[in-house]
């Protein structure tokens, strides 16, 4: 499988993924993404900024994710509870992680992250930011499982708060 940056050409494949992923988190009671985000706006404005990545197969894309590499506004403000890192750390952050349905149980998932990861320590961040909501109990476990921390909540750009962790690199 091949990490690589997304292109226009993939937005197809993408919102597919998104969109069952969405399925997902509605079949299990998420409300998280089940507001018509992330959608093609949200996909095209990653992907012109370079932040689009996607893991690629010979049998097609497995997962899509905004890397972004900088501060990140969301971040700015945390409540119950503080980031590991202060405000001059530089820091990745993962958002829209979302897995085909047909590479799911594969461990896709644990796989971008960890090439993520890679890709921060080569531009010499210091840490590793994500968040999600609070019933997205698989995003919870995979975070445990690569050694995140819970450090507080976030608030995404619509208000609804989201649980934030953070896992230093260095």
């Amino acid at each position: 499988m091949n990490l690589r940056k997304a292109e226009i050409s993939d937005m197809e494949s993408i919102l597919c993924i998104i969109g069952e992923a969405q399925v997902q988190m509605a079949r299990l009671g998420i409300d998280q993404w089940q507001n018509g985000y992330p959608n093609r706006e949200a996909i095209t404005t990653d992907i012109e900024r370079g932040v689009g990545v996607v893991i690629d197969s010979a049998e097609g894309i497995a997962a899509y994710c905004a890397a972004i590499f900088g501060e990140d506004p969301t971040y700015a403000r945390i409540d119950d509870g503080k980031w590991l890192t202060d405000s001059d750390s530089q820091y990745v952050v993962v958002h829209r992680l979302a897995v085909a349905d047909r590479f799911k149980q594969q461990g896709i998932a644990t796989d971008f992250m960890r090439r993520i990861e890679s890709l921060a320590l080569e531009r010499g961040c210091d840490s590793f930011r994500i968040d999600t909501h609070h019933d997205n109990l698989y995003m919870h476990a995979l975070c445990a499982r690569l050694g995140f921390v819970r450090c507080g909540v976030i608030y995404v750009s619509d208000g609804t708060p989201r649980v934030a962790y953070e896992k230093l690199l260095r």
